[in-house]
């Protein structure tokens, strides 16, 4: 049930974040759809409570347990930056809004990467206090090797983040170099 439930909060994620944008750029009604898109959290607090409720309930701790603690993690870190993203691009595409500023290249898409470790460091710490809350909770009633093997899955993908931020640090994206325009060649109909 808890995996189905995992899937259900992201598949409604995206639906309210759609039905949001929809309504607050395709129906013209931007208060409605602000009040979709602040729903969202809601999905995630659902996702809590069942969560809590099934260790509570006796479930031995595994790997489900973890996943929701990696999404209510992300959620927290990711999720209004996610909005903030796509409702710039929505704005864009569907308003006639500015077009939104894009990672960039060299020095500042370094400087991008670094903030989305942030982020993504934001998202563990979240995901290793709850999965250590449910540790405690536990305790030595139940086997809860698989929510410490969680916690170290969380450093794992810190430290994956910050390779990758590290590679455009040291070999920063640099702007394709154009070829020169060359003259068109002279055709026999334009010839002297």
């Amino acid at each position: 049930m808890l995996v189905t439930l995992i899937i259900a909060c992201e598949i409604g994620f995206w639906v309210l974040l759609t039905g949001g944008l929809a309504l607050r750029y395709l129906a013209k009604m931007p208060r409605a759809g602000a009040a979709v898109l602040l729903c969202e959290p809601l999905l995630e607090l659902v996702l809590l409570v069942v969560t809590t409720l099934d260790l509570r309930g006796g479930a031995e701790p595994d790997w489900k347990h973890g996943v929701a603690a990696l999404y209510l993690g992300y959620t927290v870190a990711y999720g209004h930056y996610t909005v903030k993203w796509l409702d710039g691009h929505a704005a864009h595409r569907l308003a006639g809004g500015p077009k939104p500023a894009g990672a960039g290249l060299g020095t500042a898409r370094a400087a991008h990467e670094w903030k989305l470790v942030a982020r993504t460091l934001v998202a563990a710490a979240v995901a290793i206090g709850l999965l250590q809350v449910a540790i405690c909770y536990v305790g030595g009633s139940g086997d809860t090797a698989p929510l410490r093997g969680w916690q170290f899955m969380s450093l794992r993908v810190v430290a994956i983040h910050a390779l990758i931020a590290l590679t455009y640090t040291v070999f920063p994206k640099r702007a394709p170099k154009r070829a020169p325009k060359r003259a068109a060649p002279l055709s026999s109909t334009n010839r002297p």
